[in-house]
């Protein structure tokens, strides 16, 4: 009887969380107020919305298993009111906007403030060597124009970079053909990984003033952006979810603007809606990643049980089969289950 029970609660939790996972736009934030001993992240755009079903989902599972005690997990958005109390007894933060913002934010508060961040680079000069990197799944960057202006389908990297050195500045120095028009370059916020991941790929340009920077990662709906020769990088995975599995919402989505090629290979399979393989193994793909305190991953206690019970190898995410649905419908690439929660630092 113990045991049939057993079996009926996971197919209970099974079920309420594939419904999770074949839902539309998660809500933003957590639904009420964390508790002290809740797993709570922040951080990265790119991820927001993957994190925000997570959290429905794996509460979704911890509930339908009649586990009542284990910690729940929760998501604060990049966007959204500021400052934040993120859980039960936390000091009030200023609502980090990015992955750097998140690390900042993990680094200066405690457990009882932050436990993870969402972050769409990996570990970089400067960043603390007491923070670890666990590996979540593999995306690519690429840039964005607005449909129907001067942009072409395509550009090298070579061009990408002296677009943002401010060395070609006109469409017609890729093209005689194209239009006599002013390249307008933006970026995001400096402290966004699709940002540092894009101009790593195109070879670290020192960006020039023809430059806007300062934007939210991964939304076209900015005004600025609805302009015939504005170019934008942008998360492929996460336009892939926007498009084509019912992510978007009225402030994230791509709006005008449509992911390009570069190099002449594709970033998207339109066909398989999903980031181009191909285009993933090029400098232009890129792995995503959760931080966290290496001292709280380490630990034995129930903080530490729980953070690799979420991101760990043999956690949620990388075993639970609801959780790869949600990564693949928001558009992201799941990473082969040996490298899944492995950790690295600066």
């Amino acid at each position: 009887m113990r045991r049939t029970m057993g079996k009926l609660l996971a197919v209970a939790a099974l079920a309420g969380s594939l419904a999770a996972a074949t839902a539309g736009p998660a809500l933003a934030d957590p639904p009420g107020l964390p508790q002290p001993q809740d797993i709570v992240g922040v951080g990265s755009h790119t991820t927001g919305p993957l994190f925000n079903a997570f959290s429905a989902a794996y509460n979704s599972y911890l509930t339908g298993l009649g586990d009542t005690t284990s910690p729940r997990l929760y998501s604060w958005d990049a966007t959204g009111p500021s400052p934040i109390t993120t859980k039960a007894g936390a000091l009030s933060i200023t609502r980090p906007y990015d992955a750097g913002a998140g690390i900042a934010a993990l680094n200066a508060n405690t457990s009882a403030t932050v436990d993870f961040v969402r972050a769409d680079r990996g570990p970089q000069t400067g960043d603390p060597t007491t923070d670890l990197f666990v590996a979540l799944a593999k995306d690519a960057v690429s840039w964005t124009a607005t449909s129907g202006g001067h942009a072409p389908a395509n550009l090298t990297a070579a061009q990408l970079k002296g677009i943002y050195s401010c060395t070609i500045t006109n469409w017609q120095q890729i093209d005689p053909s194209l239009a006599n028009a002013t390249i307008k370059p933006f970026l995001p916020t400096p402290g966004s990984g699709t940002r540092s991941s894009f101009l790593a790929a195109i070879g670290n340009p020192t960006s020039g003033t023809c430059v806007t920077t300062g934007l939210q990662e991964n939304q076209g709906t900015d005004p600025v952006l609805n302009d015939p020769d504005a170019v934008f990088p942008y998360s492929v995975g996460h336009y892939v979810g926007q498009v084509y599995y019912g992510r978007a919402t009225t402030t994230d989505a791509p709006g005008p603007l449509t992911v390009r090629n570069v190099n002449s290979i594709a970033a998207v399979n339109p066909t398989a809606q999903t980031i181009n393989p191909t285009f993933a193994t090029t400098a232009f793909g890129r792995v995503l990643f959760d931080v966290v305190r290496q001292a709280e991953w380490n630990a034995t206690d129930t903080h530490g049980q729980a953070l690799r019970n979420v991101f760990g190898n043999l956690g949620w995410i990388c075993r639970n089969s609801v959780a790869t649905v949600l990564i693949k419908t928001h558009g992201f690439l799941t990473l082969p289950l040996v490298a899944c929660g492995s950790t690295t630092h600066s």
